[in-house]
């Protein structure tokens, strides 16, 4: 094809203009070059260039070449046309003609190879062998565990694959976000979405009890695609679409080491092992290891390491070989024995004062459970804010002699003084009021001083309370008490001053004890009057040493579930009114039982007697006679309203009790299953003999309600009689706090 012709004039301009640009960048070229340079350098230019360059750029031909005028070079008469090109022809595609495709002859290997890779494929999509841990797609005959009616797990029909499939659902449908898929704001891109991080999920999940090659496949369910070209989607109901994970588990891992730091050293080296109950072997589980560390962690405290510290355990897991080698940092340290307890605030509680509420002595062996229990207890003084109980080595341990631990408590004061009120109603007292004033410690240590008052429909009452707890040993209270009170009931109207003093051991939240007791002086005058038509005031003075004992084997002291309670109280009296002195013996017996029916009825039943032997019904004060009725008694009658009754059909009280409960305490699942529900039956009877009897027997029923909190059940029982007597009221209404037994 022939080159197109070139533009002379232009071309010609060009070099025209060739020496000023040479002119314009050979002084930086001169300034550079040195005069010994290369000879090539010199050739091309030459020692003369250097010492005048526009001389030397004034002699070369392109110098002496006129430059053009710029308007010339761009007038249309100095640009020539382009002529004498050929014209150019192709032949129509469809006028050629291609030669024959031969197809080629099938090679024999590879048609065999890829029939082989056919039928793995349909093996691998049907997964002839459920939990092989290979293969996609749906499990046949898989065992599904609905966690929603729109999410579910489907493991292989054989359980011995995944035996925790239990737990595996309870835990991931507890996490999946899926599990609150379905509202209006939802949509099938968001499930898409939250399924994919269900699948990481849910391996995560299988993790935990060791299978680390699970495959997982999530499939939709209630929602089809539209076929192509069939026209729009149509509306999807996501409230009727579901998401299913089809879990193949793979091999289980197991435990090919296990470390322990240096346990093997230590004295009690077997009993440390045998508690960290981990060996080779054994399925890898994540919560096992933690499990089994606080196991090593409470048998290191309780067996006399004051020191001893736990790490945090590291898996490694080998794919290749599946198995997990677990290492646990461990420094047990030596043993010890207690030794003895420092105080931060002498002044405020002694360091003799919390020995005493400790329950270990020094040359005890160490135990961190009984260090832990002295911090709960001083917390439970209400002196104290904070608390912080740290053993302190005074002698290091050298075997075979243990080491001494001294024990430093450091305290934080809390405010000492309170002012509370309560504000309670039944139908049968009406409304009543207290309010006190207490200071906790206003006598180190542990020195109460409190101050109350009763307004209520039926009482009042003015009093003041000395109490001294941890009096010499923990939980052992001295108590001081002197009150005047007026108390109007359906029985009696009283004016009486009262004092006692009563050592008691009592049992708490804290250390919930299965003997409790209690012995006691108490003098009283009292001015009472029955409410018998015709009845005069009779002054009464009182003198009584009240005692009792108690068994509690109940699971829990404010809700029992299960367990039985026994008591006996037992108070030799003295009582001298209008010059007549009466001997008696007020005892009485309570008895309680708690039977779990399921795990969410209790069944409770109780009894109580009393009996008044010594001496008859009209030498005895009627504020020491007993009564029946109200919401601690026979609910559904009024308060007193059970038992002997004058002529105008006042209570008299009497000398004999015999009293029946029994009641079903139902959990409903509301608000979290704090709400429970109770039916109940209450009988009761009141005798004017000292020998109990069920002669006269009065039934009330009911229902009620319990809330559960942190400090226990919150009480609201509605009662009805089945045999009232004239003038007791169809319903009763009784609110406190605790199970009625």
């Amino acid at each position: 094809m022939p080159q197109p012709r070139r533009n002379t004039a232009t071309f010609e301009a060009l070099r025209a203009l060739l020496p000023a640009v040479l002119l314009a960048i050979l002084p930086q070229l001169a300034h550079a070059q040195s005069r010994e340079a290369d000879q090539a350098l010199e050739d091309l230019i030459p020692d003369s260039a250097m010492d005048d360059p526009k001389a030397w750029a004034n002699q070369t031909d392109a110098a002496k070449v006129a430059v053009p005028d710029p308007a010339t070079l761009l007038s249309p008469d100095a640009i020539a046309p382009l002529t004498g090109i050929p014209a150019i022809t192709l032949a129509w595609p469809d006028a050629s003609e291609l030669p024959a495709i031969t197809p080629l002859t099938p090679d024999p290997d590879i048609g065999a190879a890829a029939e082989q890779a056919k039928a793995a494929g349909e093996a691998l999509a049907t997964d002839v062998d459920p939990g092989s841990g290979r293969g996609i797609g749906q499990i046949p005959g898989a065992s599904i565990y609905p966690i929603t009616p729109q999410l579910a797990l489907a493991f292989p029909p054989d359980e011995e694959i995944l035996p925790e499939r239990e737990a595996v659902t309870a835990r991931f449908g507890a996490l999946a976000t899926l599990r609150k898929f379905g509202n209006e704001e939802d949509n099938l891109a968001q499930l898409t979405r939250r399924a994919r991080q269900d699948t990481d999920l849910l391996q995560q999940v299988l993790r935990v009890y060791g299978y680390y090659d699970a495959e997982i496949y999530h499939s939709t369910t209630g929602y089809a695609a539209p076929a192509e070209g069939s026209g729009p989607a149509p509306a999807i109901d996501l409230k009727k679409v579901g998401v299913r994970f089809d879990v193949r588990p793979g091999p289980r891992y197991t435990f090919a080491s296990i470390s322990l730091g240096d346990i093997a050293a230590a004295r009690d080296a077997d009993a440390l092992k045998r508690a960290f109950a981990l060996a080779p072997g054994d399925p890898v589980n994540s919560d096992r290891i933690v499990a089994e560390r606080d196991h090593l962690i409470t048998a290191l405290g309780e067996g006399g390491h004051a020191f001893a510290k736990v790490g945090e355990p590291d898996l490694g897991i080998d794919h290749a070989l599946r198995t997990g080698d677990l290492t646990l940092p461990v420094t047990s340290g030596g043993q010890y024995v207690m030794g003895d307890i420092h105080s931060s605030l002498p002044d405020y509680l002694s360091s003799r004062h919390l020995s005493r509420m400790a329950r270990f002595r020094p040359g005890d062996p160490f135990r961190k459970s009984r260090v832990d229990d002295l911090r709960q207890a001083i917390l439970a003084t209400g002196l104290v804010s904070s608390v912080t109980v740290t053993p302190r080595e005074v002698t290091p341990a050298a075997d075979p002699q243990p080491g001494i631990a001294d024990v430093d408590v450091t305290l934080a004061k809390a405010p000492q003084r309170t002012i509370a009120g309560l504000i309670g109603y039944s139908s049968g007292e009406g409304v009543r009021v207290e309010a006190s004033w207490e200071n906790r410690n206003m006598f180190p240590p542990e020195g109460l001083v409190r101050f109350r008052g009763v307004a209520g429909t039926r009482e009042q009452l003015a009093g003041a309370t000395y109490r001294r707890n941890n009096f010499f040993g923990r939980d052992q209270v001295l108590t001081a008490d002197l009150y005047a009170q007026t108390r109007r009931t359906d029985a009696y109207n009283a004016r009486t001053i009262s004092f006692s003093t009563v050592f008691e051991k009592q049992t708490t939240l804290i250390f919930q004890k299965a003997w409790v007791y209690s012995a006691g002086v108490e003098l009283l005058a009292t001015s009472e009057l029955p409410a018998a038509a015709g009845s005069t005031r009779t002054t009464y003075f009182i003198g009584a040493l009240p005692l009792r004992g108690a068994y509690d084997g109940s699971d829990d002291l404010l809700d029992p579930k299960r367990g039985v309670r026994v008591s006996l109280r037992v108070s030799p009296e003295i009582s001298v009114q209008n010059g007549m002195r009466s001997n008696y013996v007020r005892a009485q017996f309570d008895a309680s039982a708690y039977q779990p029916v399921s795990h969410s009825v209790v069944l409770a039943e109780r009894v109580r007697i009393g009996s008044i032997p010594g001496a008859n019904v009209n030498s005895i004060a009627p504020s020491r006679r007993f009564y029946a009725g109200g919401g601690a008694s026979v609910r559904g009658f009024a308060y007193q309203a059970v038992g002997p009754r004058d002529a105008l059909g006042n209570p008299s009280g009497g000398r004999s009790l015999s009293e029946f409960s029994l009641e079903a305490r139902v959990k409903t699942g509301l608000m979290g299953g704090a709400v429970s529900v109770v039916p109940f039956v209450d009988a009761g009877t009141v005798g004017t003999t000292a020998s109990p009897t069920v002669n006269g027997l009065k039934v009330g029923v009911g229902l009620g309600l319990r809330y559960q909190t942190s400090f226990g059940p919150i009480r609201i029982d509605l009662g009805t009689p089945l045999n009232p007597a004239k003038g007791d009221s169809r319903v009763g209404v009784y609110v406190s706090l605790g199970q009625a037994f």
